[in-house]
């Protein structure tokens, strides 16, 4: 080879990096499911992240990462928020689009604690834990409930900053048992004032941070005929006078704060409604100028980010699961969640080693109101779940299977009638639920399995039978999902079983298997 070659081949290898390097980087969104209300810490070498999960047990999960990319559950929270009918599903009664809503995670004097709040309670929760990663945190709690609170360590005292439109300021007791009498004041009479003056969301979301010796206040606000957007105030002193900046309005991103980055460049942690999946989390380039955080590329949110390859959701926030456990350890991965709280006398890995079952112990007439519902989230830009389910343990009215969990719903399962199977493909909403198709089933084994389209906002799924498990066919229309807030959250793959006639009628899930 001779040195003109060479210098080409060299010249070639060059102009070929920056395409090599960029299809290295990470792309926004960092996570494409439903992980909204991020809220983040540093500490050492590890970034913490807490997400709100609504009507899911167990809940506010805690997330870890080393990147800011590539993250994975390490606990909850909590296991179940109260022990109510409203969580129960008891009595005509749900806790759907409640639950717990958005979270503020703080590193405090060696401990880690995390915030939150409930309209189905009442109360306002503060959990803390040494390590996050334990799943053993300590519960106090209060009235009121404190809508999108903050956190806030100051000067040995604890406060909490929370809100809509009118931001107030409250400290709080040492022990977390209360609000100090005569403390609640206004902090920012109208936080939304940089957006304009015709708001159809008023600012709130709080987020306080401390940064060279200055105190940023972070807000969501959705101005009318307009998108969602960062509003951002400082002041020199925690109680004020703030004042306020708008810092981002590009595709609805919004709805965060301020995180370092592993190199020492600073990112905006922020969410965007993206339609059935959910509320996905995006990253957002930061600059310090003039004492302001500047937020995007010329205002923009980039596509691709200085930051490492994603290696994908599986298995650190979505994973498949054979239900194996070694000594029939009645475990479940920190992926699942049940849909409100569990009973968990009625749902087992141990009854029959390698398999998950799900046994009925009361009536139900929807799959929303069925008990023992387990869930993963569902992800994009595609993805799709398949199952394997043993039939002979169900009794006449019994309906089991593979459902997408959102108040506009679909499924495909088993109902047995009469003594017979049915293999059945249903829809529900507005209260309401019918049979789409029906066909005779004569196998004690079932293949099913659902294919989600999130690309562009398609929102589009198809259900599948198998008597085998290689061999596929449709069954049903195509679900148009749709993101309501009745629920207020993204889709779920939801494994299910229920009772319409007796009770003790069980389902055996053989695996769980999912991909992009």
């Amino acid at each position: 080879m001779n040195t003109r070659t060479i210098s080409l081949l060299l010249l070639f290898f060059m102009m070929s990096l920056p395409k090599v390097f960029a299809q290295e980087q990470a792309e926004n969104p960092i996570i494409f499911a439903d992980v909204p209300d991020l809220s983040m810490v540093k500490h050492g070498d590890n970034y913490y992240m807490s997400s709100t999960t609504m009507h899911m047990s167990p809940g506010v999960p805690i997330m870890k990462s080393k990147d800011l990319v590539n993250w994975e559950i390490v606990s909850y929270a909590y296991d179940t928020l109260a022990d109510i009918p409203e969580l129960r599903l008891e009595a005509g009664k749900n806790a759907y689009g409640r639950g717990s809503w958005a979270s503020s995670l703080r590193f405090h004097d060696g401990r880690f604690y995390v915030s939150t709040f409930s309209g189905t309670t009442g109360k306002t929760y503060i959990f803390s834990s040494e390590d996050p990663e334990s799943g053993k945190w300590e519960k106090a709690s209060f009235s009121p409930s404190l809508h999108d609170n903050s956190l806030v360590f100051d000067n040995g005292k604890v406060y909490m900053i929370y809100g809509g439109g009118s931001i107030r300021i409250v400290e709080l007791e040492s022990d977390f048992s209360g609000v100090k009498p005569e403390t609640d004041h206004v902090l920012i009479e109208n936080a939304s004032a940089p957006a304009g003056e015709d708001i159809m969301l008023p600012a709130e979301g709080s987020q306080l941070f401390k940064h060279d010796g200055k105190y940023y206040l972070f807000h969501i606000t959705w101005p009318r005929n307009g998108m969602r957007t960062v509003v951002i105030h400082r002041a020199d002193n925690l109680l004020g006078p703030y004042k306020g900046k708008l810092a981002l309005q590009d595709l609805g991103v919004a709805q965060g704060g301020l995180i370092e980055g592993p190199d020492g460049n600073w990112f905006s942690y922020l969410f965007r409604d993206y339609g059935a999946v959910g509320r996905i989390p995006y990253l957002v380039p930061v600059v310090w100028k003039d004492g302001w955080p500047v937020l995007g590329k010329d205002g923009k949110v980039p596509e691709k980010l200085e930051l490492p390859k994603s290696k994908g959701l599986i298995p650190g926030i979505v994973a498949s699961d054979e239900f194996k456990r070694e000594n029939a350890e009645n475990s479940l991965p920190l992926v699942w969640q049940w849909n409100h709280n569990p009973e968990n006398d009625y749902w087992s890995l141990k009854e029959k080693p390698g398999y998950l079952r799900l046994t009925n112990f009361r009536k139900d007439t929807t799959f929303l109101q069925t008990r023992n519902t387990l869930t993963q989230r569902t992800f994009g830009p595609k993805s799709s779940a398949e199952i394997s389910l043993e039939l002979g343990g169900l009794k006449n009215g019994d309906v089991a299977g593979l459902g997408l969990l959102q108040s506009k719903y679909g499924l495909v399962g088993i109902r047995k009638e009469k003594d017979r199977l049915s293999l059945i493909s249903m829809k529900g909403e507005n209260g309401k639920n019918w049979i789409e198709e029906s066909i005779p089933y004569n196998s004690e084994t079932v293949f099913l399995k659902v294919v989600c389209d999130f690309e562009n906002k398609k929102d589009e799924a198809q259900f599948y039978f198998s008597e085998d498990g290689e061999n596929w066919k449709s069954i049903g229309s195509i679900l148009k999902m749709e993101y309501k807030l009745t629920h207020f959250m993204g889709y779920r793959f939801a494994l299910f079983n229920y009772a319409t006639q007796e009770t003790g009628g069980f389902a055996d899930f053989d695996y769980f298997r999912m991909s992009e």
